[in-house]
């Protein structure tokens, strides 16, 4: 059953180039509600943590440099069946791919610099929002 919750993060890329209030009405635009927030920096350490389902690829090691490499918007958003609607808004990893009126498209640069992150299951959802949020950071 699809839940009501999903993780974002605005990328160190989108953040560096003034994307952040853009996504963020975009994501308000949608229909999301944000419950948590924050600007953060993720350490080399946390990001590994985060993104350790990927070790083993070889593009690990770029992407914990990348994701430790500047500030980061993270944010749980709410709307009925989140993942799957996020995933929609979001657009396909590679912009070039990404459909028009999308996240991706409007603000992604490449594969690697591609503006958000977004959660691509519940389980994984709820997983990574408590990576980032105790449960008094979390307003519904």
């Amino acid at each position: 059953m699809a839940t009501n919750r999903t993780l974002t993060m605005i990328k160190p890329d989108a953040v560096r180039n003034g994307h952040i209030g853009g996504i963020l009405e975009m994501i308000n635009a949608a229909g999301f509600r944000i419950v948590a927030m924050k600007y953060t920096k993720l350490s080399p350490e946390k990001a590994g943590e985060f993104y350790a389902v990927h070790a083993a690829r070889p593009f690990y090691g770029e992407l914990v440099e990348f994701m430790s490499g500047g500030p980061i918007v993270a944010a749980i958003l709410e709307k009925d069946n989140a993942v799957e609607e996020f995933r929609k808004l979001i657009g396909a990893t590679n912009p070039a791919d990404a459909a028009e009126g999308t996240i991706r498209k409007k603000y992604a640069t490449s594969i690697g610099e591609n503006a958000v992150h977004g959660s691509d299951s519940d389980e994984n959802a709820a997983i990574e929002g408590s990576f980032h949020f105790a449960g008094t950071e979390i307003f519904a």
